[in-house]
């Protein structure tokens, strides 16, 4: 299992369940991945913790609607459909939920939802509850942990099936994991843009490493960004703080340095509406504030009566630099957030390489189409975590899966460009706005600066998947001619039919991203992808 997030933490409890040989691989400390930074919480529809008028098939509605067009019908209700069950079994690991004096969970809402059906732990510290009960439960049921050594490749059979991990540690010294069955859950890629609410980790490796194995991706296009993350400044860089989307879900709104709302009469849920919707508003805004183009605009929470007790990290947050909350409008900004696609996989985490599975943010399993449903990641990756490992024991009781296969280390070599101009070109012309004339500029800079090089340290790992992220993410914006869900083009604003599909994207030889014929794809797999 390489990350330890909700997704591969699930996988590896339910592996060792099974009886299966588990070793956990993560390239910094056990709680250093996004999951702990989850604010607003999961999104779920529990026998007697809901609303009476909400349901399974609501929820499954509502993330039909948040994805555009593009969410896989099947995909979305098994996942939520097991989502019941899925939390039940994080309970009985140990993970404690806000609870109302009745013991009923404390539900909230937050954009895209139609009821409030989101639980929450230490009002807006979820992740930080869901990893530390995923982690005592691992630690206490005595599953391996490997710390500060990065995946760098996947060991191959001769015919061409996964026998192993290639892994350099701390000081660079490289090894080999045999094992018959990889399952990458490394979450999102939101540091190839300069300001992020994803911790410096996440850099896009499980799909690099997916993509030079021979597997298959999908939906990269789609980066969904946060409308509110607490602005600190021009020019923020790195992991910025979020605001959850629960505090407008509690009432907060949205409004200009002048007061006036921004997302009246921009959608009916107004400053609930979907993500991709309020993020792209926000920046339309921005463009047209008085004076010229402005950074940031507001969240009013000052109705709100209990900020400092139901959002603590959010109050923290503002109170450090200098903002109460209950007097002072937050001054707020999009920032990259969440990779709506990524390595196609099934939703028992199946790729198109034998031995080779893929889970959560890194995964493009069809529940999030063009854009995420909010809370539904924390969902899919204790759903998918869970069938991934029912999925692994499966496949080697048949016999399906190649055995383990000893190697001698070798480093790969991949292109790599320079970090920070990579994230400046994405931010600049691959963020919320895209148009031609921009994405060519991206690609060119790219083509440009990107040397090849032996990835012989976490640094150049990481930097050579952002860099083929990157370009993997040009190629299919440039070829989508529309705007649909968090893919935004200023010069195809409107959604098209033509284009209610997916597109596949594959790695050359020379390690260049390019679209893929779609009868490369498994039907079993994907649908709908071309």
């Amino acid at each position: 299992m390489v990350g330890t997030g909700v997704a591969g933490l699930t996988a590896a409890l339910r592996a060792r369940e099974l009886g299966l040989r588990v070793l956990v691989v993560t390239k910094a400390a056990g709680d250093d991945g996004n999951t702990r930074w989850a604010q607003g919480g999961v999104a779920v529809v529990m026998e007697d913790q809901h609303d009476p008028g909400d349901s399974v098939a609501r929820h499954i509605d509502d993330t039909l609607t948040a994805g555009a067009g593009l969410c896989d019908d099947a995909a979305v209700t098994a996942i939520i459909t097991d989502g019941p069950a899925a939390v039940a079994r994080l309970r009985e690991r140990g993970a404690m939920f806000d609870a109302r004096p009745d013991g009923l969970l404390e539900r909230t809402r937050e954009g895209g939802h139609s009821a409030f059906r989101v639980v929450h732990a230490g009002g807006d510290a979820t992740g930080a509850e869901v990893e530390r009960a995923l982690l005592k439960a691992t630690v206490d049921g005595r599953v391996p942990l490997l710390e500060n050594h990065v995946a760098v490749d996947a060991v191959k059979t001769p015919l061409g099936a996964v026998g192993g991990l290639l892994v350099l540690d701390g000081n660079g010294v490289p090894g080999v994991l045999t094992a018959p069955a990889v399952l990458l859950a490394t979450g999102g890629l939101g540091q190839m843009y300069q300001a992020t609410s994803n911790p410096s980790v996440a850099t896009g490796d499980g799909l690099a490493l997916a993509l030079r194995a021979g597997a298959l991706a999908a939906d990269v296009e789609f980066i969904q960004f946060h409308p509110t993350v607490l602005y600190t400044g021009r020019g923020a860089r790195g992991r910025c703080p979020l605001v959850t989307e629960a505090v407008r879900g509690e009432g907060a709104v949205l409004v200009d340095a002048t007061g006036a709302r921004v997302m009246k009469g921009v959608h009916p849920l107004e400053d609930l509406a979907p993500r991709d919707v309020v993020a792209a508003a926000i920046t339309r805004h921005m463009a047209l504030e008085p004076g010229g183009v402005d950074d940031h605009v507001f969240l009013d929470a000052t109705s709100l009566h209990d900020m400092a007790s139901r959002f603590p990290t959010v109050y923290a947050a503002c109170a450090s630099v200098g903002i109460d909350p209950a007097v002072d409008p937050i001054p707020v900004a999009p920032a990259a957030h969440f990779a709506c696609g990524g390595v196609v996989s099934t939703v028992d985490g199946r790729t198109g390489v034998t031995g080779l599975y893929a889970v959560g943010e890194v995964a493009r399993t069809g529940l999030h189409g063009a854009n995420r449903l909010a809370s539904n990641s924390l969902l899919e990756g204790l759903v998918c975590g869970t069938r991934a490992a029912d999925a692994v024991a499966s496949d080697l009781a048949l016999g399906l899966i190649a055995p383990a296969r000893a190697v001698e280390p070798s480093l790969p070599t991949a292109p790599v460009a320079d970090r920070d101009l990579l994230q400046r070109v994405m931010s600049r012309y691959a963020a919320i706005g895209r148009d031609a004339e921009g994405l060519a500029v991206v690609g060119s800079v790219l083509d440009v600066s990107t040397v090849d090089k032996q990835l012989e340290s976490r640094e150049l790992v990481e930097d050579a998947a952002l860099t083929t992220a990157a370009r993997a993410l040009i190629a299919a914006a440039q070829e989508r001619t529309e705007s649909r869900g968090c893919h935004v083009r200023t010069d195809f604003t409107a959604r098209s039919t033509t284009w209610q599909r997916s597109q596949l994207v594959r790695l050359t030889p020379t390690g260049q991203p390019v679209l893929a014929d779609p009868v490369l794809a498994d039907p079993a797999l994907v649908e709908g992808v071309a």
